[in-house]
Order: structure tokens, then C-alpha cells, then sequence
């Protein structure tokens, strides 16, 4: 049977035991914090330290949780933190009173206050609020974590979310660049004038990616579903019907393992452009990472695991055989094992930016042959930092060939290959009433975070990574 929680020493049990007696203490005195449904705050921390010059002297209302108390006698210090950061409160007899200031030292650290008071310095020069009163809204049973050495091991952190984001810092500013960096490549996409779309996240047929799917059942319909592997179709058949450019910001699921740079659920941002080709999605790409970057990070240089890897500078462009032949002297045929190769022998060394073009059509079941080589396609993949971050075609918009890949596809299914395309006639409908030249671009925003934020595993990118029950 699962547990809620991991199991407590024996010194936290007496901890938790003596914030219930006090709760239920403050309760039967007709004081229960959880009867309180809000608090008017006037000002977010950061607010108050930013404005102090024009604030001084004034009172504000501030309201968060207590993360360290100090102090004795007729005054008593305590750090306030709201999502904003941490501002310093005074609390002094000669301002509260006897009986105020001996409820204040009853406070617990985590306990969630609402604070009114002066804003001033204090004798040490740090902005403070004088504090005049106080209201307690939500107190703290479980202990705070100790940030030193109770919330550095990785599983546990990324468990217990909820207690990571309460003793790290450096967790919330990971999160909050993640949102920003989710933001600028929204607005990046706008500018451009491409329309956020939603498809289906359960699909009848799975498709768009070479990925072992997730499977459930509807019951209504008595039907099987799948969670999506790629909004990939569904984006195409938007621009078979006139949107000319779309994208989709949303998440992939894929029945696959867990390991530093992989989750089963993922966030992509797709986009599908018509009257364009796979050059045109590489412009697109690296612009917006080198924007992105630049907007979030205020540079476009950042170093990850060790290695500086800079946005700043033109991406390299190379195809696949090209790096092959660089890295073992050989010319491999094109083909299956071409790609093998690269996996094997490049892969791992591609820490720059560098778009690794012309992958082979056995590997490229939706994207157009290349003209002068029809064993090849019009097909990228960005690596950054050892890994794929981007995946990009000129679209295979031939409903005659993309019907013949996709038997192909389905014969290899019937083999055993969980991971081969299904076979989708309603797509090969789309494409028969005409789709224009397209480019498509799909990125890994999860990989892009860990890379902009200096993370070297994914886990600490996800607020909540899949992970095994505690048992």
C-alpha cells in the first residue's frame, strides 16, 4: 500500500505532534487560521524593496511565509517570503504590545502570515516592515525542509515539489524562467503571424512521431484512444483547410523510458508554415532560440554542464554524411545505416548548434525526398549539448507517396515495431485535396529550459516528472 508521505525520524514526529496540539490549541480559543478566506495586501515584497524611497515611512501590507525567526526580549526579527522574494519584518514591544508580540513569537517557521506595518530600515540599513499587526492564515504542521541538507537529493526533490520550491530558491527561478521562456517563444510566433491552434491530445490513430504510444479506452464509445505521440497530422490537415501558418504549444506522450534528458510527458512547440521548406524552418529556429535566449538570459551565451555554448553566432549546417565521414574517414551508403552510424559516432560530440540535415527516407516517413537524391529527405534535426533539441521537415505533401509510407509503416507494425506510424487514410484524404509546400518545426521546450537553465537532468525542469509510487 502507498504512503502520502516518507517516512518521519523520530524528531520530526514530535515536531508534527506539537504543531497539531498548537493548532487545535488555537482553535478551541476560537483562533483557527483556517477560518480566514483572505487577505488585502497592498504590496508584493520586491514592490517595497524596489520603491523604498518613495514608500518610507508609509505602511504596507505584505503577506507570504515565515522561512527564519530571530531574536529575543522586546523585539524579534523574521523573514517574510512571497513569490517576489523575501523582505525582513521588525517585530518591537514598544509597537505591538506585550501581549502581540508573545503571539508572535508562538509563530512557527513555514506558517503563512498577513502583515501591517511601517516601511523603514532597519539599524542595520535592511528595508523592513515595522510590523503593527499581524494575522495568522495557514500555519505549518510538517517542518520546513533544511535547505542545507534535507532537500539536495534529486528524487526526493522532484516528489515532493511542493517542499523543493518551499526551501530552494534557485528552484522557483528555474520555474519562473521556464514560464518566461514559454512566453517569449509565444510571442515570437505571433509576431510572425503564425495562430496558436489546439488538436487533439486523444487520438484514434496515432501518428506524427516513431514512438510507442499510451493506450486507454472510451467507454461511451467502447472504442481504444491514444494519448498523442505528435500533433503533427492534425496540424497538417490545419493547413490542407487555408491556415497558412499554425502552431501548438502543448504536450507528447510517449511510452518510453525515464532517464536525465527523457520524461514520458513532454512539452513541444510544433509549427507548420506553408510555401515553405526545411531551410526556412531553420531560420525560424534559430532565431527564436537565439531571441529567446537573449530576452531570458540577457545573453546568448550560456554555459551547460561545463561547456559554454554560444546562441550568438550562425548555427552550423551540415548534413548527416558529411559528419559521419568527419568523424570515422568512411562514406556510408545512404540509408538505415547511415543513421545508425551517426547515432553512434556524432551524436554525443554536437555541442554547438548545428542543424544535421538529409536524413534517410527509411527514418523520414513524413518528409518530402530530396530531388537530386530520392534515398535521402528534405529533413533536420538541431543538436545542442550532445543532444536533439528540434526536428524539422520540408513536408511530405504527395498523398501517392506518403500512402506507400505508411503501408510500409503498418507492415512493420504487424511485425512487432511498436514505434512504427499507423496507417491514417483520413490523412491521406487531407493531402489528396492539396497540401502547398510546407515547412514543419517541432522543439523540445523541456531540453531548451535544461539548456537555458543550466540543469543538467530533466527531472528539475518538470514541476512533476513521472516517477514510481513510494512505497
Amino acid at each position: 500500500m502507498c504512503k502520502l508521505a516518507l517516512p518521519m525520524s523520530e524528531q520530526e514526529n514530535e515536531i508534527v505532534q506539537l504543531r497539531r496540539q498548537r493548532l487545535a490549541d488555537l482553535q478551541a480559543a476560537g483562533n483557527d487560521p483556517f477560518a480566514q478566506t483572505r487577505f488585502d495586501r497592498t504590496h508584493k515584497n520586491n514592490e517595497i524593496i524596489e520603491n523604498f524611497e518613495t514608500l518610507e515611512g508609509q505602511k504596507a501590507s505584505v503577506a507570504g511565509r515565515i522561512k527564519l525567526k530571530r531574536g529575543s526580549g522586546k523585539i524579534a526579527f523574521a523573514d517574510l517570503y512571497d513569490i517576489s522574494g523575501k523582505i525582513q519584518l521588525i517585530a518591537q514591544i514598544d509597537r505591538i504590545g506585550e501581549e502581540k508580540l508573545a503571539q508572535w513569537k508562538t509563530l512557527d517557521l513555514g506558517d503563512i502570515i498577513g502583515v501591517t506595518g511601517v516601511v523603514m530600515k532597519s539599524r542595520s540599513g535592511e528595508i523592513s516592515i515595522g510590523v503593527e499587526e499581524f494575522t495568522l492564515l495557514a500555519v505549518s504542521i510538517q517542518p520546513l525542509p533544511d535547505k542545507y541538507h534535507g532537500l539536495q537529493d534529486i528524487e526526493l526533490r522532484s516528489r515532493q515539489r511542493y517542499a523543493d520550491l518551499i526551501a530552494n530558491e534557485e528552484t522557483v527561478s528555474i520555474f519562473k524562467k521556464r514560464s518566461q521562456i514559454v512566453r517569449e517563444m509565444r510571442r515570437y510566433m505571433d509576431d510572425r503571424e503564425f495562430i496558436e491552434v489546439e488538436t487533439p491530445m486523444m487520438q484514434a490513430i496515432p501518428g506524427g512521431a516513431a514512438a510507442r504510444p499510451f493506450i486507454t479506452h472510451h467507454n461511451a464509445l467502447d472504442m481504444p484512444l491514444y494519448l498523442r505521440v505528435a500533433p503533427e497530422l492534425y496540424l497538417k490537415r490545419l493547413v490542407v483547410g487555408g491556415l497558412e501558418r499554425v502552431y501548438e504549444i502543448n504536450r507528447n506522450f510517449r511510452n518510453e523510458g525515464v532517464d536525465s534528458s527523457h520524461n514520458p510527458e513532454f512539452t513541444m512547440m510544433e509549427c507548420y508554415q506553408a510555401f515553405a521548406d526545411y531551410h526556412d524552418m531553420m531560420d525560424l529556429a534559430e532565431g527564436m532560440i537565439r531571441t529567446i535566449c537573449e530576452k531570458v538570459n540577457g545573453s546568448a551565451i550560456v554555459e551547460f554542464e561545463g561547456k559554454t555554448i554560444d546562441f550568438s553566432k550562425p548555427f552550423r549546417r551540415v548534413t548527416m554524411s558529411e559528419l559521419v565521414k568527419e568523424a570515422i574517414g568512411l562514406d556510408i551508403p545512404n540509408g538505415p545505416n547511415l543513421a545508425t552510424a551517426f547515432e553512434k559516432h556524432v551524436e554525443e560530440t554536437l555541442i554547438e548548434p548545428t542543424f544535421v540535415m538529409d536524413f534517410p527516407v527509411e527514418n523520414s516517413p513524413l518528409a518530402k525526398r530530396k530531388n537530386e537524391d530520392p534515398r535521402l529527405t528534405y529533413r533536420f534535426e538541431l543538436f545542442v549539448a550532445g543532444f536533439e533539441l528540434g526536428n524539422a521537415f520540408s513536408e511530405l505533401n504527395d498523398p501517392i507517396d506518403q500512402e506507400a509510407r505508411f503501408r510500409e509503416q503498418a507492415a512493420q507494425k504487424a511485425k512487432g515495431d511498436e514505434e512504427a506510424q499507423a496507417f491514417d487514410g483520413d490523412y491521406i484524404r487531407a493531402l489528396q485535396y492539396g497540401l502547398a509546400p510546407t515547412g514543419g518545426y517541432g522543439i523540445g521546450i523541456d531540453r531548451l529550459t535544461m539548456i537555458l537553465t543550466g540543469q543538467s537532468n530533466i527531472r528539475d525542469i518538470i514541476l512533476f516528472p513521472l516517477m514510481k509510487p513510494e512505497s
